[in-house]
């Protein structure tokens, strides 16, 4: 189960290989190996890159079940 890093949801959906995202915050995050990257969804449905230097860290919490 993996879990949002951003809120801790667990109610994600899967995107892709590697790749996620949450409804509640509305971010696609990627995990590949120990790297996770996190996008914000835009309104036209491109990705940015999340900056979360306001936030402090994220955590990340990966359980395989």
């Amino acid at each position: 189960m993996t879990t949002c890093p951003i809120c801790g949801q667990r109610d994600i959906g899967k995107v892709g290989a590697d790749q996620y995202y949450c409804g509640d915050c509305c971010v696609e995050f990627m995990i590949r190996n120990q790297d996770l990257k996190i996008y914000n969804v835009e309104v036209d449905g491109t990705l940015t890159l999340y900056d979360d230097t306001a936030q402090g860290t994220v955590n990340l919490e990966v359980q395989k079940g």
